[in-house]
């Protein structure tokens, strides 16, 4: 570095910033004080000398300077480069923690997904006519039954056993009288339908079809890692399994279903699993994903490749390193590290299984491959330290010229000020040559507070304009929107509905007729002896009809809809009450009524009542154990009538509360979400609604009102 001002050009004659100010006109010379910045710091030098001897002078501003823009960059810069470096490391690596969370996430959603599948298969098995005819009946051919079922709901496997236990007949034909108590098949027969995860012994799996068994021995290979072991062969089979009850039409328990599906060497299970969790392009730098189901800690079903990802055998056979067996099998825990998994080290996620009893017997996993992302952190980290020191260095020589240029300036009004002292009283700096903020600061901070106060305001003015009408464009917008998705569910449950109605009116038409044929064949007969039957069958095929006609007024409201009366509330209360007095009777549910209005409504009456049943029930269901239904009529507007249903019920969650006139939205295991949506379509129809909230009497219990209107009926 130069010595100060040494290499600085000394400004010529007359340049500004210089010339001593020569004073108003005719005033009297003045000596010339010495140009330059050299005869400044000279005078003052020799003056600061003349004061005090040989003290020692202090630091310069330009040494401050100096020590301020140094000191951060080669210091404090350095420093934080290395926090920042530290910080992106760690920072990358729970980003891939992050990643893999969310893959076994994925994973494990459709894991469930399958099984609930397997359940939901093995149910409408067991729940079929079919089914139960062929129990009742000693010559059907159980066994191709159950095969015909097995191929429909893509079961590797079913068997039927009696209420007992015994073994009837599986899919197969297989018998095996050693396995006819076997445990891992008769689950049901206790009475307890589940579906969960299993492990089949080889004595167990007699039951399967050969090409199954013949699928479920895994030879096991030697694998870096892996807790020592003498098994040189894996026998056990993992299935997903589900035990349902079979029942008559009344009800009772005739015989025990079991289907499931067999996941040892379950390529296409495991190959979807990965397709979805990694699907084509998903994963950056050449990164390859994997998933894979371990029996205990054998790898029984996986798209792991042995000798590495170009390879095309799989890595059946190979085992779980003994830490993670140790965390996940041994503890219990979720792994989500890094594995070295087969051949190569993996970002991974272990996900323990559980049978039924809580017992924790194989492992899910998912992973991709680490050595990508490891080469791209480096070289981001790399690139990082790199940049960050090039630009340190750039700053550092960028802020010393700007450095001089404070100084600088600075040094020459110092000059001046020692000038004054001296007595040099015309003294004058100048115009600054930078011409920056030291030379128009005190000229110009008045006006600049100013503007920026004025320019503040103006942006507070307009912020609050802008966020009002932001918020009126969005309240505007989330009423559109739910109108729309409303629209939309109502459209689709009508053409749903309406589907449904058709397609079930050609069965009852054949039902009818046949019916009639049988009357006609059976003449006096069918009077006599089946009478009854026949005029059950009667009662249920209109009752059927009735159905479909409300699913048709639903469908299409326009071509179906009531006619309009005038409807005394107060009366029609009582005639809902007739109607759901079984339930009553059946409860400790006080039943309490106020009414405060004497108006009518414009509303078809049967519509109404089929309204307040629906409320009525839906009260009685909420206060099983007693309470006190409450019935309100009170005007609403200048000429509509409020009826309100109160319950001592556990009240509505606000989750509930948000979607409780959305179709398919219940929270009773048997009810179907549609009553409320269907009787609240039915109030609007005639200009009403229908409201739901919790008390606030300081009561637990809910509150629903029906709010209708009282115009004069339309002809």
């Amino acid at each position: 570095m130069t010595p100060p001002d040494a290499a600085l050009p000394q400004p010529p004659a007359g340049a500004a910033g210089v010339l001593p100010d020569p004073g108003p006109p005719n005033a009297p010379a003045r000596p010339a004080a010495p140009r330059g910045l050299q005869g400044a710091a000279a005078a003052g030098a020799a003056r600061q000398s003349d004061r005090s001897g040989s003290h020692r002078m202090p630091a310069s501003i330009r040494q401050k300077l100096l020590a301020m823009v140094l000191v951060p960059l080669f210091v404090v810069l350095p420093l934080l480069g290395t926090m920042l470096l530290v910080w992106g490391n760690d920072a990358f690596d729970r980003m891939l923690i992050t990643k893999i969370r969310s893959d076994l996430a994925v994973a494990q959603g459709y894991f469930e997904r399958v099984l609930g599948e397997v359940g939901a298969s093995t149910a409408a098995v067991a729940d079929s006519h079919a089914l139960a005819l062929a129990l009742a009946d000693p010559r059907a051919d159980l066994t191709a039954l159950l095969e015909q079922f097995r191929r429909r709901e893509r079961l590797d496997f079913l068997n039927l056993r009696s209420p007992d236990g015994t073994l009837l007949a599986t899919d197969s034909g297989t018998h095996a009288v050693a396995d006819r108590r076997s445990p891992a098949f008769v689950g049901s027969a206790s009475g307890e339908d589940r579906t969960s995860v299993e492990v089949l012994t080889p004595e167990q799996q007699r039951l399967l079809a050969l090409p199954l068994r013949e699928r479920v021995p895994i030879e096991l290979v030697a694998t870096r890692d892996a807790a020592p072991t003498d098994r040189t062969q894996e026998r056990r089979a993992m299935v997903l399994v589900s035990n349902r009850t079979v029942r008559d039409a009344r009800g009772r328990p005739i015989g025990h279903l079991q289907g499931g599906m067999l996941l040892n060497r379950n390529l296409p299970f495991i190959d979807h699993i990965n397709e979805i969790v990694y699907p084509e392009g998903s994963l950056p730098f050449g990164s390859r994903g994997t998933a894979t189901l371990f029996l205990d800690d054998v790898r029984i079903s996986t798209n792991v490749r042995l000798f590495g990802p170009a390879s095309e055998e799989r890595a059946i056979g190979t085992r779980i390193s003994r830490s993670v067996r140790d965390a996940v099998l041994g503890d219990g825990r979720t792994w989500l590290d890094r594995a070295f998994v087969v051949n190569d080290w993996y970002v991974s996620a272990y996900q323990p299984l559980a049978n039924a009893s809580g017992e924790r017997i194989g492992v899910l996993y998912v992973g991709y491959l680490e050595a990508p992302f490891t080469r791209i952190k480096t070289t981001a980290l790399a690139g990082i330290g790199i940049v960050f020191f090039a630009v340190m260095v750039a700053a550092a020589v960028i802020s010393l010229r700007w450095a001089r240029t404070i100084f600088r300036p600075l040094e020459q009004m110092e000059a001046t000020m020692r000038r004054v002292e001296g007595g040099a009283l015309d003294a004058r700096v100048g115009t600054v040559a930078s011409n920056d903020e030291i030379g128009r600061l005190a000229r110009h901070l008045d006006h600049l507070l100013a503007v920026i106060e004025d320019n503040t305001r103006q942006l507070e003015r307009w912020n609050a304009e802008l966020d009002a009408k932001v918020a009126e464009r969005t309240r505007a917008l989330e009423e559109a929107q739910s109108q729309l998705v409303r629209s939309e569910k109502m459209a689709a449950v009508g053409q749903l509905t309406a589907s449904i109605a058709h397609e079930v009116n050609n069965p009852i038409a054949v039902i009818q007729g046949n019916l009639d044929l049988l009357r006609e064949l059976l003449g006096d007969e069918a009077k006599g002896r089946v009478g009854a039957e026949l005029k059950l069958v009667d009662e249920q095929i209109e009752r059927m009809r009735l159905i479909v006609t409300k699913l048709l007024q639903f469908a299409r409201p326009g071509e179906y809809a009531g006619y309009v009366d005038l409807v005394q509330p107060a009366s029609l209360i009582d005639d809902c009450l007739v109607l759901v007095g079984h339930l009553l009777a059946k409860t400790r549910i006080d039943v309490q009524r106020r009414c405060d209005s004497t108006r009518t409504v414009a509303i078809n009456r049967q519509e109404l009542q089929q309204v307040l049943v629906n409320l009525f029930v839906n009260a009685i269901h909420a206060m099983p154990d007693g309470g006190t239904l409450e019935l309100a009529v009170r005007d609403w507007g200048d000429d509509g009538v409020a009826i309100a249903v109160i319950d001592t019920g556990p009240g509505l969650a606000p989750e509930l509360l948000a979607q409780l006139f959305q179709p398919f939205v219940t929270r009773k295991r048997e009810g179907t979400g549609l009553g409320l949506w269907i009787s609240r379509g039915l109030v609007e129809r005639y200009g009403g609604d229908i409201t739901a909230a919790n008390r606030e009497d300081g009561v637990r219990g809910a509150v629903f009102t029906v709010l209708l209107r009282g115009e004069s009926p339309t002809t």
